[in-house]
């Protein structure tokens, strides 16, 4: 069986990284497994310490905390690439975020679609759990709802947390991998992911390499929401632009943008009586709003709060 760095970036959650680590001790695999944890925070280093004495009593796995001391979830990512390409025996890595944890067979699943898909780099469902319920307006938003997709080859993947690469993917591509750029935005991850495609390589979804994940209860207000939805909108649109698109590219999505914004104030008012889909109708408004602000060279750092223990 092939050996597995796991990549780990932490920020501030020890109770959320406990529990990872706890469920990384319990998967069922005949891999052998490299545990790397780069915590974020180079003052208080909570993540890095917890891992030193885990390691001191005997993880299961070989246990490899690092400090990641430029602040940033790309700069993290970094670090964690840099790190796992130095186990020369390691075919891949496979990232988790520090407020997700692995089912048991979460492995065994990612390695047996990767045989089958032959993927380069591959995306197991996250499984969403709550603090407290959300609302019936936040049905399939973003950051609320679990992602799943059916297990085969995909055009793109979601996000860095709960992936499959091949160490190919790393090598590869040009440093860094992970743009500097995007250090507090988030979006670090879906430009890693265009690179990928513009290189050639090729992607999957694993159903039933599943992660979980505790919503805390201050991602389920409206709020959050609508900043979410800003969020996504305004690095989508850095991204878009970075990537240089062709003038009928550029024409396609002004126009989309356009769109949206004479569409969604008259939704608003005409779906005014049914709350669900009003509060759809405003979600758009806002995401396109974060597309306006980027073509601008406003940034909305998301990641400059931390969300969970």
């Amino acid at each position: 069986m092939p050996e597995v760095v796991v990549a780990i970036p932490t920020f501030r959650r020890p109770r959320s990284l406990t529990r990872l680590l706890d469920a990384l001790a319990k998967i069922e695999t005949d891999a052998h497994l490299v545990v790397v944890v780069a915590d974020n925070d180079a003052e208080r280093h909570e993540g890095h310490d917890l891992c030193l004495v885990r390691r001191a009593r005997g993880y299961r796995w070989s246990l490899d905390p690092v400090i990641a001391p430029e602040r940033g979830i790309a700069q993290v990512r970094n670090v964690l690439a840099e790190r796992a390409l130095t186990y020369g025996d390691a075919e891949f890595v496979a990232m988790l975020d520090d407020d997700e944890w692995p089912s048991p067979q979460w492995l065994s699943q990612f390695l047996r679609v990767q045989a089958l898909t032959g993927a380069d780099a591959l995306q197991g469902s996250i499984l969403f759990e709550f603090e407290s319920a959300p609302r019936t307006w936040a049905a399939g938003f973003d950051g609320v709802t679990s992602i799943r997709r059916p297990t085969g080859p995909v055009r793109m993947l979601e996000g860095a947390g709960n992936i499959l690469l091949t160490r190919a993917c790393l090598e590869g591509l040009e440093r860094p991998w992970f743009d500097p750029a995007f250090a507090l935005t988030g979006g670090e991850d879906r430009d890693f992911f265009e690179r990928l495609a513009l290189a050639g390589k090729r992607f999957a979804w694993a159903d039933e390499a599943a992660a979980h994940t505790i919503v805390p209860a201050s991602r389920t207000s409206l709020k959050w929401t609508l900043e979410r939805a800003y969020s996504i909108g305004n690095t989508d649109m850095r991204i878009f632009l970075k990537h240089r698109p062709k003038p009928a590219a550029r024409a396609r999505e002004f126009g989309k943008i356009a769109l949206a914004l004479l569409l969604s104030p008259i939704l608003l008012v005409i779906l005014a009586a049914v709350p669900n889909r009003a509060v759809d109708a405003l979600r758009r408004l806002f995401r396109n709003a974060g597309k306006i602000t980027a073509l601008f060279g406003r940034h909305y750092n998301e990641y400059a709060v931390t969300h969970g223990e």
